[in-house]
């Protein structure tokens, strides 16, 4: 993805990141964000397997695993992940800095009141330009 596009995410993936963050509160919810280019059309719900996930997030790599594999098959490509701060804010914590991959892919934070979408750079996160369509 290239710098100074706007990331687009469909009306549908906002809601399924404000329901699974509510529903899974006081834990933090996680998945996978699937789309094509820079569109975001879905959010898949992962299993949290955090050792403490009221404090922090570990997406189920079996998930992932499977989630490429349907790329590779056709289906929508991980452009990314997501994850929820119940109390915070939507913000990369000092956990996620320290635990990111810097492989350029989208993370939505999930705060009390908004989401933040981060892009994971090589230097750290840059905060996103976001068009939310149908």
């Amino acid at each position: 993805m290239q710098m100074g596009m706007v990331l687009v995410v469909t009306s549908g993936v906002i809601a399924t990141l404000r329901q699974q963050s509510a529903a899974m509160a006081p834990h933090e919810a996680c998945g996978l964000l699937l789309g094509h280019g820079q569109t975001i059309t879905g959010a898949r719900p992962t299993a949290n397997l955090a050792p403490d996930p009221a404090r922090q997030f570990e997406i189920d790599p079996a998930a992932l695993v499977a989630a490429h594999r349907a790329a590779r098959n056709g289906g929508p490509a991980v452009l990314g992940y997501y994850h929820s701060h119940p109390t915070g804010d939507p913000t990369p914590s000092p956990t996620d800095r320290a635990r990111a991959g810097h492989d350029g892919r989208i993370w939505a934070i999930i705060g009390a009141e908004a989401i933040g979408w981060w892009r994971d750079e090589r230097h750290g996160f840059t905060a996103e330009t976001v068009q939310i369509i149908p």
